[in-house]
């Protein structure tokens, strides 16, 4: 049963890989009808991404974020496509600017007899800007690579897409707010997030350094530029991660390890300052002992900590801790929404369809 917050809505989907399709299973996964949008015979670009693929052939990619959808294949010249498009509550696409004018399905084009129409597009770089936007791509061009990674070492990425994960994040809060909007006004309006500008809000502190104190950010490995102690120290058998963010952590860290009294670091300023000093005198007794060891210790003494999980050890803690991280559809599994309603519960309703299911 579909008693969603986003119930009788419909979405039609025009949108393919990860941002766009981000935010339409969260739609989805909020009772909203998800009719997905694919070329014919082609589909959706993550489809042929892979390996790993699932036991049936299709790409783990593609399965991520494509539940609670309906598929269908269908010409953007197509009147079906145009026809979707005039139902719809919501509109979501991610083609390079232009795209969808040329087949008539612009929003300035449908807002004259949609005029509820809750219209939403993922650019690379805003509507101006021709190029088209992938995540690696825009990591680099937005800083993201700059303060990642080794300080002696190159640039990196992050291990995921993450910008285009905070710009469907960010599409779905543009999308709920125009509903919210159309109930008071009873007009709907377009919707855009760009990769480059959702990828520099993310950047939150950082960014602030450079506007408010001038102040570059480099790659620091696992070191925080504001916070110590707060990244990786060695113990006998591998890493442990600290995130002792104030004074009075500290002072239980301290304690927990036996640490002689130091005015270096009594104060989050000065463990900044001496950072590394700081990280030989922890590691000295830290690497007496195993991260098991250190981690029920610390744990115990109210000391933020753990181990460096796998993907897989990652999951199985969020078993442990009841958090239900996994749903399973149709044989097919993927990670359950972390939005919690107590009225009106997220809903597992479709397993991501098939091209034209």
């Amino acid at each position: 049963m579909n008693d969603g917050p986003l119930a009788g809505l419909l979405v039609a989907d025009f949108s393919r890989v990860l941002a766009g399709p981000l935010a339409t299973m969260t739609l989805g996964d909020l009772g909203a009808d998800v009719v997905k949008v694919e070329r014919p015979g082609v589909g959706d670009d993550t489809r042929a991404w892979g390996p790993p693929h699932a036991p049936d052939g299709t790409s783990t990619y593609y399965l991520s974020v494509n539940r609670n959808k309906r598929g269908a294949a269908l010409d953007l010249a197509s009147p079906e496509a145009l026809a979707l498009a005039r139902r719809a509550d919501i509109l979501v696409e991610n083609f390079a600017p232009g795209t969808m004018e040329r087949f008539g399905l612009g929003y300035e084009q449908l807002r004259p007899a949609c005029p509820r129409l809750v219209y939403a597009s993922v650019t690379g770089f805003g509507r101006a800007a021709p190029a088209p936007g992938y995540d690696f791509l825009v990591q680099a061009l937005g800083g993201l690579m700059s303060i990642t990674g080794a300080p002696d070492g190159p640039p990196t990425k992050v291990g995921v897409a993450l910008v285009d994960v905070l710009a469907g994040q960010q599409l779905t809060a543009g999308i709920l707010a125009a509903l919210y909007a159309r109930e008071r006004t009873g007009r709907g309006q377009r919707v855009e997030v760009s990769l480059l500008g959702a990828l520099l809000s993310g950047l939150v502190n950082q960014a602030s350094a450079v506007l408010n104190a001038g102040v570059v950010p480099g790659r620091m490995g696992n070191r925080h530029p504001s916070i110590a102690p707060y990244e990786t120290y060695a113990a006998a058998d591998g890493d442990l991660v600290l995130a002792v963010g104030n004074d009075a952590q500290f002072a239980r860290l301290a304690a927990a390890l036996g640490l002689a009294p130091d005015e270096r670091f009594d104060t989050n300023a000065g463990r900044v300052a001496h950072r590394a000093a700081l990280a030989n005198v922890l590691e000295a007794v830290l690497g007496t002992a195993p991260v098991a060891h250190w981690v029920a210790e610390l744990t115990a003494a109210g000391v933020p900590c753990g181990a460096v999980n796998t993907v897989a050890e990652a999951i199985a803690l969020a078993e442990r801790l009841g958090l239900g991280p996994v749903v399973e559809l149709g044989g097919r599994r993927s990670i359950a929404s972390p939005i919690s309603l107590s009225e009106t519960p997220v809903t597992y309703r479709l397993a991501p369809p098939d091209l034209n299911e």
